[in-house]
């Protein structure tokens, strides 16, 4: 055996034994193999590093942009509560309902494309269900490789198909692996449903994190903001009307606060958006603006009826023609503007100073909404309050407006982290347009128009740059890293078997072992050499392996290849022992809290039970 290979195959022993042990992250662990390979000159740093250009990594990267805009938009909630209903109470019927979406999806388009547009799906679903994701986002990556209906569901399929007709035989119809994906899919269902318990039993091994901050929620709860905000609609001979806040001088006179001004773009002939704003001095009012007013309702009365205006009802819709279809916390809608607590410290200038006194608005363009002193709520007449060290505000502005607060670390400090509230907030106005570009992206797939990759890179431009994501930043947030890294590395080591030849040893030690013990057993050996060297190359690389072996294999025993062929597209497509033998298993690994342990505790038994069945299946669908 060649020094270089015994090099290579003790590399795979290493990084095996540290996926498995755990204590180091699986990236670096794949980071580390790129560097053997380089530094015992097995590759050079351009082969070394070539999976960070591979073209199912940049996939990867732009399916999770994909998969973080339908989250951000709320589509996947949407979705997933549709589930929810026809799964009713049942956890066995929710199993089977993601199984079956997830792999007849993934017949039709990549199984990598399939889960990253099921996987933000799944979690929104679970959170609804109140039950753990890591239960179901394994066995969904699992189905997207288990629904192998269609000749387009994995590149395997085309691999074989293309040795097909380059030797001289018929060519695959688009459904010739129908019956065996339904086999695949009906046997995963029935293995995975016991087999998922493992992932959920015992202890949790992950620590729950820590909370940095308070949720919008509950800060509503807290400073009883549902409880004191109203709606206040302008009449037609109302006083406010071509008037600033400022000359109304509404706070001194009333006790209330204007937090927002609500105005109907009847512009629009069929969509009729809301536009929302924060009060400032300088807004001016318009007939039917809509008024977001907080105070006590004995104040609130009083300034409705001494200006011609008309208190809302709390269950009509925006200007009471479903104007406006938002996700709200008490009332209040926190997809541009939001709440957080700042808390004063000692050295700050605002000390014994009121609230009016410090010019908040003015300078930062938020409002104080409330105070907490200790344990003691302030929010009414909080304008005459006087500020002392420790004091907790309750400001709302603009997103943006509230992390500029940060940069003022001398007077105060906010408390909690604004800006993760802020992408918590799904922008459910984009969700038809994360809808749209999904459709799209998974059309333009199926009739591809474009190679897969570039529909992924497409759709995930558009996600940024028609607003499904609140900003450039929150997109890239959205891709797991641990993930594409672990890939990207992992995929040297495929270059490195090919490159030294340890994968053609593999394969020919197998097969021309088992030649004289008859067709079925050399169609054992194939399927088990390729689902061997899937756990440590690409399934598309394997494919491209062993597919001209088995072919050959068939034709020297003069046996028909369909068999052999099939076996080698199934083997390295039903690979589920590793999180790095392909993308979907890698990239649910992070989001599931997955260990290297758990795809063997799951995927291997899987693995090994259809690769039993498909061993004395193929035969009979066809036949030697």
């Amino acid at each position: 055996m060649d020094t270089n290979i015994i090099i290579v195959f003790a590399i795979i022993i290493v990084a095996i034994f540290f996926f498995i042990w755990g204590k180091i992250r699986s990236d670096i662990v794949a980071l580390s193999v790129v560097v053997m390979l380089i530094t015992t000159g097995i590759l050079t740093p351009a082969e070394g590093l070539s999976g960070f250009s591979n073209s199912v990594v940049i996939m990867m990267i732009a399916l999770f942009i994909v998969g973080g805009g339908i989250f951000q938009t709320g589509l996947a909630k949407m979705i997933s509560t549709r589930i929810l209903k026809l799964a009713g109470e049942s956890e066995l019927r929710l199993f089977i309902l993601v199984m079956l979406v997830t792999g007849s999806i993934g017949g039709l388009i990549s199984n990598t494309g399939t889960v990253a547009v099921m996987l933000p799906i799944v979690m929104s679903m679970a959170s609804e269900a109140k039950t753990s994701a890591r239960r179901y986002l394994m066995p969904m990556a699992f189905a997207s490789s288990l629904g192998l209906l269609t000749l387009i569901s994995t590149p395997p399929n085309l691999i074989i198909n293309d040795a097909l007709m380059s030797g001289g035989f018929e060519s695959l119809s688009f459904f010739s692996f129908l019956p065996i994906g339904l086999i695949t899919l009906s046997l995963g269902i029935m293995i995975l449903w016991p087999l998922s318990k493992l992932l959920v039993s015992g202890k949790d091994r992950e620590k729950a994190s820590s909370s940095k901050g308070k949720s919008l929620n509950q800060l509503v709860s807290e400073y009883q903001l549902a409880d004191n905000l109203y709606r206040v609609s302008i009449g037609e001979n109302s006083p406010f009307i071509g008037k600033s806040l400022q000359e109304l001088n509404i706070t001194s006179k009333y006790n209330v606060s204007i937090l927002e001004i609500r105005r109907v773009q009847s512009r629009k002939r069929f969509h009729k958006p809301v536009d929302m704003k924060l009060a400032g001095p300088a807004s001016t009012f318009q007939e039917n603006d809509l008024l977001y007013v907080f105070g006590n309702i004995n104040d609130i009365m009083t300034f409705v009826e001494d200006n011609n205006l008309t208190l809302v009802d709390t269950q009509e819709t925006e200007m009471g023609r479903n104007a406006l279809s938002v996700s709200k916390a008490g009332g209040m809608e926190f997809s541009k503007i939001g709440i957080a607590e700042v808390v004063l410290m000692s050295s700050s200038k605002l000390i014994n100073k009121r609230v009016k006194e410090s010019n908040f608005r003015q300078l930062y363009n938020v409002n104080i909404l409330g105070l907490r002193r200790k344990n003691d709520y302030i929010i009414q007449d909080v304008k005459d309050v006087k500020l002392h060290s420790g004091d907790l505000l309750l400001v709302q502005g603009k997103w943006k407006d509230i992390e500029k607060l940060t940069e003022e670390t001398s007077d105060w400090v906010v408390a909690g982290q604004p800006m993760e509230n802020a992408m918590k907030v799904p922008r459910n106005h984009k969700a038809p347009v994360a809808a749209l570009i999904m459709v799209l992206m998974v059309v333009a797939m199926v009739l591809n128009i474009f190679p897969t990759v570039v529909c992924a890179l497409m759709a995930a431009i558009l996600m940024i740059l028609l607003g499904c994501f609140r900003n450039v930043e929150a997109a890239y947030k959205s891709i797991n890293w641990e993930s594409t890294f672990l890939f990207a590395g992992m995929f040297s080591l495929g270059v490195a078997m090919e490159k030294t030849g340890a994968s053609s040893y593999m394969a020919d030690g197998i097969v021309s072992g088992l030649k004289e013990f008859g067709p079925t057993a050399v169609l054992a050996g194939i399927y088990i050499a390729t689902s061997i060297l899937t756990f440590f190359i690409s399934n598309t690389a394997t494919a491209v392996l062993f597919a001209p072996i088995a072919f050959q294999a068939a034709i020297s025993i003069e046996a028909n290849p369909y068999p052999f062929l099939f076996s080698v597209a199934i083997a390295a497509s039903m690979c589920f022992a590793s999180p790095f033998s392909t993308p979907p298993n890698a990239l649910v690994m992070s989001s599931g809290r997955y260990r290297f342990i758990d795809y063997i505790k799951v995927g291997l038994p899987l693995q090994v039970i259809i690769g039993i069945v498909m061993i004395f299946i193929l035969p009979v669908l066809f036949p030697f």
